[in-house]
């Protein structure tokens, strides 16, 4: 029970943590060392401190023993768990998540008025859905084989882990925000009410939702050991 409360404790802090850091990197990269929106140098600055605060956070996961800012992540590892740590995850940890995320966005808004207003979906809802899907998909696939691949190297590990979230971000940034991640996601959209529009609860909840099932279900399929038929 203990363990339990420690591991609720660690997804809220980690959770308000996530959604704080990545406000510090813009306000880094364009209030302290002043480079304008899609500067060169100043996006190289944003994606290097962007994999560096990628490793701090899994160093913050390993230390909590488990830890964690994405529902999604939780949810990939729920699916294949048993169903009391199904209904952990889903009832408690995930919860514990968004409201970290809603009270650090709070946070942010308070001691950085105007600093920003999350992402902002830039497509029709159906094409948002497919994106935010997508990219799910495939950070989901990679993570899942990481976890069975490269589980004795951390380095290794969170290297290429971090990556392929920031190439995949990239990838959607322009279109959805290419968050990957509905906790961080509904501590923007709660502080601007949005937080029930049909937008967020299909784009940035359901369909990474239908995609970490499917992930989880491809790679089942894909990694499962061939049966060799015992010669006569």
């Amino acid at each position: 029970m203990t363990w339990g409360w420690r591991l609720l404790a660690a997804d809220f802090i980690i959770s308000l943590m996530w959604v704080f850091s990545g406000v510090l990197n813009k306000f880094l990269v364009h209030r302290i060392l002043g480079y304008g929106a899609h500067e060169f140098n100043g996006e190289i600055i944003r994606y290097a401190v962007s994999i560096l605060n990628m490793f701090f956070f899994a160093f913050m996961g390993k230390i909590t023993d488990g830890g964690a800012y994405n529902p999604l992540f939780l949810l990939s590892a729920a699916i294949s768990g048993d169903f009391s740590d199904f209904l952990f995850t889903i009832g408690a940890r995930i919860p514990a998540q968004v409201v970290g995320s809603v009270y650090g966005v709070r946070l942010i808004l308070r001691m950085f008025p105007g600093i920003g207003s999350g992402p902002h979906l830039s497509v029709d809802i159906a094409k948002g859905a497919l994106t935010e899907g997508l990219l799910t998909f495939a950070i989901v696939i990679v993570s899942l084989w990481l976890a069975r691949k490269v589980k004795d190297s951390f380095f290794m590990k969170t290297w290429i882990s971090s990556l392929s979230k920031l190439t995949l971000h990239i990838l959607g940034s322009d279109l959805t925000g290419g968050c990957m991640n509905p906790a961080s996601v509904i501590g923007w959209a709660f502080a601007n009410g949005e937080h029930i529009t049909k937008e967020h609860l299909i784009v940035y909840w359901l369909a990474p939702i239908e995609a970490t099932v499917a992930a989880v279900w491809v790679f089942r399929i894909l990694a499962r050991p061939k049966s060799s038929n015992p010669k006569c």
